[in-house]
């Protein structure tokens, strides 16, 4: 980093030097200087800038640059055959045309550049084979949830993650909020964001790209990732069946979490804890870890206990899974809240063996 350093230093204090000799547009010794060392600290930041864009961009920008200065000098050539004679305004014509074509060229270029697939010359550029389908981009609910951070942590995500200044600057928004719950939620959301960036397996850009004529955030996302075809990550019910609707793929966590709960049959036993009553006659309803709700017939007297379960039914629903269940005193065991972990489990009459059901003999 020092050698970089004095690296710059030496070529805007060259260029500053040049400057100052040659005297260039007819300035003084010491203006040139100053205008020298001006033009070195421009190209430097202009490199500094240039280091953030990738290899496909670049490529992009420079085909584009040049096609764009071939189709200037072609429309030249046609200003000084229509225009003959002109001192002033043809070459002012040629000069516009020639900055104008350079630079919708550059930019365009630039802006479709990710559209190249470098892997397909092979060589040097075959290493690159990131596509646009590995960007992901978080909205503002993804990060307040906080989830999103522990998955990233488990290494399952991959690729680029994206942050759009649009989706900081409501994160921002929020955690300026006067109201104290919302003004939580969105320093939450800049706190999972700090540790989202801190992970050295992962690969996160800031996007200064927006969208002045569109009002709601949901929707910038959506152009965005029109724009450049990739992933929205999110928990927003709504977004996700929009975002669908104009055709761009979500990665919804809610649904990544539902997939992930574990997966029982009915005759299965299971052991819960009854926390409250059913809406139901004689129903209990209990909660797994992950937050599903088990609903138990026949559980009513059983709030506040650890008992054993026969699954019935299991229901998908929008909200998420629901399991039903039957609780059978005569079958299955009753345990207490604090000693359930301490008691060892009694044979059912059905397992114990027959030796140990008859009588002693005399």
């Amino acid at each position: 980093m020092a050698d970089l350093v004095f690296i710059r230093t030496f070529f805007v204090l060259l260029l500053a030097g040049a400057a100052y000799y040659l005297r260039p547009f007819a300035l003084e010794s010491w203006p040139a200087a100053t205008v020298g060392a001006l033009l070195g600290i421009a190209v430097v930041a202009f490199e500094v800038r240039l280091k953030q864009v990738s290899l496909r961009r670049l490529i992009g920008a420079a085909a584009g640059s040049v096609l764009g200065i071939f189709g200037a000098f072609l429309i030249a050539l046609v200003i000084d055959r229509a225009l003959p004679g002109q001192t002033t305004t043809a070459p002012f014509l040629q000069l516009l045309v020639l900055l104008l074509m350079t630079y919708v060229g550059l930019i365009v270029g630039a802006s479709k550049g990710d559209m190249l697939n470098l892997a397909a010359f092979g060589g040097v550029f075959g290493s690159e084979k990131t596509s646009k389908q590995s960007f992901k981009i978080l909205d503002t609910s993804v990060i307040i949830d906080g989830r999103i951070a522990d998955i990233a942590e488990t290494g399952f995500l991959d690729g680029v993650i994206v942050i759009p200044q649009f989706v900081l600057r409501e994160l921002q928004l929020v955690a300026d909020s006067g109201d104290s719950m919302k003004r939580n939620r969105g320093r939450r959301g800049l706190d999972i964001l700090q540790r989202i960036q801190k992970m050295q397996q992962l690969n996160v850009q800031l996007l200064e790209d927006d969208f002045p004529n569109v009002k709601e955030v949901d929707l910038k996302l959506i152009e965005l990732a029109k724009l450049y075809d990739c992933k929205i990550v999110t928990n927003d019910f709504n977004l996700n069946k929009v975002a669908q609707l104009h055709g761009v793929e979500v990665l919804n966590i809610n649904e990544l979490a539902n997939a992930l709960k574990p997966v029982v049959l009915p005759g299965e036993v299971m052991r819960v804890f009854i926390l409250k009553e059913g809406k139901e006659y004689n129903q209990g309803v209990a909660y797994l870890d992950d937050g599903t709700m088990v609903v138990v017939d026949h559980a009513k007297r059983m709030i506040s206990k650890t008992i054993d379960i026969t699954v019935t039914s299991v229901l998908q629903t929008t909200a998420g899974k629901m399991i039903f269940g039957r609780f059978d005193e005569k079958h299955h065991g009753v345990f207490d809240k604090h000693h359930a972990s301490d008691r060892p489990e009694r044979p059912s009459r059905e397992s114990a063996s027959p030796a140990a059901a008859a009588p002693p003999t005399a």
